[in-house]
């Protein structure tokens, strides 16, 4: 099949690329295009408009400080191969090394992941993982999205039709945390049936500071298992707490579809959570410096 009939545009700067979304009936953004263009064909997605913003220069790069910010049209290849960034959070390329294959990271952003917000998307969950904050502008100005607060429904970001993703800020744990991102798909480079995230960063005495856990695939968002995350919190992360909270992760609710039953998918969640626990434990400084 081929997209419906559609009037694109190319806008050179970023204001103009604003002025299109808020004048135009029907438009979308296209960053990378590795879901949109497809859905297009496909028609499962019709625009009457459709806005390039690849042209659109200060919309890419990263930055890090004690935030990490990355720009919108920032290519997964380059988040990937970026060694500051390796070094500092590598859960992030760990995740990436599962998303498509190399040509689809060649050309796919981090904006467009989170724009479409597929439940599966491994940049989605690692925006949920490090509490990210999305920044959004329009004509009106600028405005930050806390991803708690970003997902409205199914494949429904919480922005407006005149709003622009530019950039998305990071809060990565300490330095020495551990890590791990583990997923189960039918094939590599599909969109993962559950995977999960994970971070621990140990305190001077060995115990659990900061815990994160992420699950995803299992409904319309990422999931944050603060529950889980919590019982961790003070204890060394021994194997009887790691069971413990995989064990609330193999009870959350979950969507069945195609690819998965509900139990399925719950039997996967607290398997990979184990597993993933159990190697961000082994990766940590356990409070000593690396």
């Amino acid at each position: 099949m081929k997209a419906a009939r559609f009037d694109y545009h190319r806008p050179a700067t970023r204001a103009e690329a604003l002025d299109m979304l808020q004048t135009l009936e029907g438009a979308k953004l296209l960053a990378g295009g590795q879901s949109l263009v497809a859905m297009l064909n496909m028609r499962y997605a019709f625009v009457d408009h459709l806005i390039d913003i690849n042209r659109v220069e200060g919309l890419a790069g990263i930055a890090l400080g004690d935030t990490i910010r990355i720009g919108a049209m920032t290519r997964q290849r380059d988040i990937l191969e970026s060694p500051a960034l390796k070094a500092r959070l590598p859960i992030v390329a760990a995740a990436l090394n599962f998303v498509g294959h190399l040509h689809t990271r060649n050309r796919g952003t981090i904006g467009g992941s989170l724009g479409h917000m597929d439940p599966a998307a491994e940049l989605f969950g690692i925006a949920t993982l490090l509490d990210a904050t999305i920044h959004v502008e329009s004509r009106r100005g600028p405005r930050d999205v806390a991803i708690a607060d970003y997902p409205q429904g199914y494949m429904t970001p919480g922005l407006d039709p005149d709003e622009m993703i530019v950039g998305v800020t990071l809060a990565p744990p300490a330095a020495g945390h551990g890590w791990s991102f583990l997923e189960f798909a039918q094939r590599h480079g599909d969109f993962a049936v559950v995977a999960v995230g994970t971070t621990l960063a140990f305190d001077s005495a060995g115990k659990v500071a900061d815990a994160r856990i992420v699950l995803c695939g299992m409904g319309i968002a990422p999931l944050r298992l603060a529950e889980a995350e919590a019982l961790l919190v003070g204890t060394t992360a021994e194997p009887e707490a790691i069971a413990a909270a995989a064990e609330i992760a193999g009870r959350q609710e979950a969507m069945s579809d195609a690819l998965a039953s509900e139990t399925y998918r719950r039997h996967l969640a607290g398997v990979l959570t184990r597993r993933a626990l159990t190697e961000a434990r082994a990766r940590a400084s356990h409070g000593k410096v690396q």
